[in-house]
């Protein structure tokens, strides 16, 4: 299980994007941070979720 966002989740050896694309994010517009660490957008395409790994995904909304 995969801790997203507090919730476990079973996307162990699931892609990061693809998770991303399916959950509905647009990677544009999100923060990504793996077991304490942000994840650069760049690398999206190549970061597998493991066991255990803790993510939180932050939406940024703009305002004024």
């Amino acid at each position: 299980m995969v801790k997203i966002n507090g919730e476990d989740v079973a996307a162990d050896g699931r892609m990061l994007l693809d998770y991303l694309q399916e959950a509905g994010y647009v990677p544009a517009r999100i923060a990504v941070e793996r077991n304490g660490e942000i994840v650069p957008r760049a690398t999206y395409d190549s970061v597998r979720f493991a066991a255990g790994d803790v993510v939180e995904i932050v939406s940024f909304v703009g305002g004024g």
